[in-house]
């Protein structure tokens, strides 16, 4: 991520130093703090090596709603770096107070859910037709994971510190409310979607403080894209997991995802 960043935005390592207290990309796994700015430099590098197109629809996963958002003229880029590594701050130092645990099941909402309710967790990630993430307590995580088990379904534990997208991350809502009010929010130049409502953004600041504890609903803003028209989607960001979940997802559509520098054909 850093090579890409350094020769397509090399304006965002200096300010993403800045703005997490110390080069976040040498810290790239350590936690979310250090991950999402480096995540946010590299997908808005992503887009400024693919000559920074104008898309008819934008919409992110999770963090990405910001660089969404960003890409799509409704902030500048410093501000959303400002914006991501506040985020990646708070959230981090509320999963340090609260704990908690995420768990990755290859089952689809309607199986996966009221296994979430027996055990007190919340299904943070819509993510695709057989793929949801829950997210909670981490006891609940745990009893979750033995009851997938013993029925047959695939689990995996997130590497991740934390519940996010869950009530777990309640207080981190108004702080990251209150920073937002400083920045300056522009019309998008096409609509934007939220994750919180799966429909173009209303509200940015109320929707983008609600996505800490409400769950990605990541299948449902795909066919909302695709009711508007949406039938090629680029990923810019590092990795082609969300160009996946959108062939998981849709019928007839077409994908493509930006290479990091230095890769073949690049």
């Amino acid at each position: 991520m850093a090579e890409t960043v350094g020769q397509w935005r090399p304006d965002l390592l200096e300010l993403a130093a800045v703005e997490v207290g110390e080069d976040p990309f040498v810290r790239v796994g350590e936690g979310t703090r250090f991950d999402q700015p480096a995540i946010y430099c590299a997908a808005l590098a992503g887009l400024e090596r693919a000559g920074r197109p104008e898309a008819d629809l934008y919409a992110g996963h999770s963090l990405g709603e910001i660089t969404a958002l960003a890409a799509a003229g409704a902030l500048s880029d410093e501000d959303g770096l400002r914006l991501v590594a506040e985020r990646g701050r708070l959230m981090e130092t509320t999963a340090a107070r609260t704990g908690g645990a995420m768990l990755a099941v290859r089952a689809g909402r309607e199986e996966a859910g009221p296994i979430a309710e027996r055990h007190g967790l919340a299904v943070a990630n819509d993510n695709a037709p057989g793929q949801v993430v829950l997210s909670g307590p981490a006891e609940g995580i745990e009893a979750a994971e033995a009851e997938a088990g013993e029925a047959g379904v695939r689990v995996k534990r997130l590497p991740i510190t934390g519940a996010f997208h869950s009530p777990l991350m309640a207080d981190a809502v108004e702080p990251f409310l209150s920073f937002l009010q400083d920045i300056e929010l522009r019309e998008p130049r096409a609509p934007a979607y939220s994750c919180v409502t799966a429909a173009p953004f209303d509200d940015v600041r109320k929707r983008l403080s609600e996505a800490l504890v409400e769950p990605v609903r990541w299948v449902e803003v795909l066919h909302a894209l695709y009711a508007a028209g949406g039938r090629r989607f680029e990923e810019t960001g590092p990795g082609k997991v969300l160009a996946g979940l959108v062939r998981r997802t849709l019928e007839d559509v077409e994908t493509g995802a930006v290479e990091p520098a230095g890769t073949a054909g690049g």
